[in-house]
């Protein structure tokens, strides 16, 4: 299994950071260089605990499809998202949000995930994954940054 962490400081109060990374328009906005959208689940607006969504993207040349579930939720400390279904065995995606003591935001993001395959996927997640999904999730908080400015 991969881990990894990626810590983006956003000036915007707690509160705000966390709705726009529960907003599934700014998420689908973020991955535009994945021609990302929601296709199933809740499609719009802010996601909430049990709530799921089915993002369509294209990776590699490929589409890829994937289900996720609001799995923790304690606003505006923290959620996680878990892929119900999709191109992973394992996927699990926790955002924690903390005040920096000047009015803005410390988002870290925890990440950890598997390939299917057994011993080909975990060649895939050491030589492809473990560099890709970080830059993936650097791409979306910086996008979600900007949209403080």
């Amino acid at each position: 299994m991969q881990h990894f962490e990626v810590v983006t400081a956003v000036a915007a109060p707690s509160d705000e950071v966390f709705a726009v990374c529960l907003d599934v328009e700014s998420h689908t906005c973020s991955m535009a260089d994945s021609s990302e959208r929601a296709v199933g689940g809740k499609t719009r607006g802010e996601l909430a605990l049990g709530d799921t969504v089915t993002f369509q993207a294209r990776h590699f040349g490929l589409t890829w499809r994937l289900k996720a579930r609001i799995t923790s939720y304690d606003r505006p400390r923290s959620f996680v998202d878990e892929q119900e279904s999709g191109p992973f065995k394992r996927w699990c995606h926790a955002h924690h949000f903390e005040p920096d003591g000047a009015g803005g935001t410390l988002m870290r993001d925890v990440v950890d995930f598997a390939s299917p395959l057994g011993p080909v996927g975990r060649i895939v997640d050491t030589l492809l994954l473990r560099l890709y999904m970080p830059h993936l999730i650097r791409t979306r908080n910086a996008y979600l940054a900007s949209t403080f400015d």
